[in-house]
């Protein structure tokens, strides 16, 4: 009897691992499937990619959509200037929520809850886009790379992730111990929070780097300067710039449907252009991430 319930639970158990593995195959691919139709998509034909001629292959390749891109220099600039203001946001931000994060996160803290109530308040209640830009105007701030970091310094959202993770992950005994043996607050902060809360800053940083990235609208609004336009902005401009008139149609060998199949062409391109850095740094900090993650969205 004991022998056919070890095999029945061990076949179950391989039943489940099958099952299991085929839902993750599943997963994967309803996920990596437009991420590799977009690549497809960017040089192929596409009046092809529209009439659905395009599933796995190529059509008709082409990479002229990505010369287009490349052809213009304000490319160049943009990845500079989007790798600039990237790496700035985001030790900015890890930092502002570190140290918004850790206070909050000690229960001894005078006025704690009403700290975070007002910190909550303000992920329901915002000023709006006019009183934002006049508050950025007023403080001169208008024309400078600060305009894209301190008005949105603090994620609310993710300083409570971050508090979460120091209250749960983090036994207060040993920042007690620390304390005990002559460690000051701002020691113990430095050399033993820190070393242990990698999990949790690896999620903050790719949150960070992929706002930062993919933020066109805050530089569109406060940095009138096209020099200091970041990547998604110039491909925002470039796929403006591409649209068809009727002065550029009749320029050009084909006319209208010639400039219409580039502009498409384009569109696809940019998409490649602006999400590949974010998809070839993730996997690295993926492991960092996941377990992070878990960690911090415990309720404290």
């Amino acid at each position: 009897m004991k022998r056919r319930r070890k095999h029945s639970l061990g076949l179950s158990d391989k039943v489940s691992d099958v099952i299991l593995v085929i839902i993750a195959i599943a997963m994967t691919l309803i996920v990596a499937y437009p991420l590799y139709y977009v690549l497809v998509a960017s040089v192929s034909n596409p009046y092809d990619v529209y009439a659905g001629k395009t599933f796995l292959w190529p059509s008709e390749f082409s990479m002229k959509g990505y010369q287009a891109v490349f052809a213009d220099s304000g490319i160049y600039t943009g990845y500079i200037n989007s790798l600039k203001y990237t790496l700035i946001g985001t030790i900015f931000s890890v930092v502002m929520l570190y140290i918004t994060a850790y206070p909050l996160a000690q229960k001894d803290m005078p006025g704690r809850k009403v700290i975070s109530l007002f910190f909550i308040i303000t992920m329901y209640f915002g000023g709006g886009l006019i009183p934002t830009y006049l508050v950025v105007k007023n403080t001169n701030l208008i024309g400078s790379m600060w305009a894209l970091f301190i008005p949105g310094g603090v994620s609310v959202a993710n300083m409570i992730l971050v508090r979460n993770y120091f209250q749960n992950s983090i036994p207060h005994e040993l920042v007690e111990a620390a304390e005990i043996d002559g460690c000051s607050k701002l020691a113990t902060f430095f050399k033993i929070i820190i070393p242990l809360s990698m999990p949790i800053m690896a999620v903050m940083v790719v949150f960070s780097m992929v706002a930062y990235w993919n933020d066109w609208f805050t530089a569109l609004i406060y940095l009138p300067n096209p020099d200091m336009a970041p990547l998604p902005l110039v491909l925002r401009n470039i796929l403006i710039k591409s649209s068809a008139t009727a002065s550029q149609a009749s320029t050009i060998s084909g006319g209208y449907a010639e400039l219409n199949k580039l502009k498409e062409m384009i569109k696809f391109a940019s998409i490649v252009v602006a999400a590949a850095p974010m998809l070839i740094i993730y996997p690295f900090i993926q492991k960092y991430f996941e377990k992070g993650m878990m960690a911090g969205a415990v309720k404290g």
